[in-house]
């Protein structure tokens, strides 16, 4: 690539993070619900009618919280450790309900939970921290 065109990629490539960015700050509620919600229909859905995916349950129980943490980490309300608390509390009662409809609940899918949660705000703050250093250009 030729100095130009990395430039003009760069650019383009760094508008494109941005405008993401604020599309997820903008509508950071409606996306944690719709993540809620593909959460739970997963986690209540009987397991042998789920598709079988790569990875361990523990992954896919920390890569899904993971990214339900992100909208609430990258948009940082008022009440932000009420929201943290409520998708904690979400986890565990979704552990708590999974005996009655043939799943198994765990603790350790509890922990898995909240290792994600917790990776998934320090992303929105990494996320964050390069987004406010990029500036824009006209």
């Amino acid at each position: 690539m030729r100095n130009n065109e990395q430039l003009n990629y760069r650019s383009t490539s760094t508008m494109m993070f941005s405008h993401c960015i604020n599309f997820v700050r903008q509508h950071w509620q409606a996306l944690t619900l719709l993540i809620m919600a593909l959460i739970a229909v997963a986690s209540l859905y009987p397991a042998e009618h789920l598709p079988r995916v790569p990875g361990t349950d523990k992954t896919h129980h920390f890569i899904a919280y993971g990214l339900l943490a992100l909208p609430v980490g990258l948009a940082r309300p008022t009440k932000f450790w009420l929201y943290i608390t409520i998708l904690v509390t979400f986890g565990g009662l979704i552990e708590l309900l999974q005996p009655f409809v043939n799943r198994y609940g765990e603790w350790l899918d509890v922990a898995a939970n909240c290792a994600g949660i917790l990776v998934g705000l320090l992303l929105a703050t990494i996320m964050t921290a390069v987004a406010n250093k990029i500036k824009p250009t006209k």
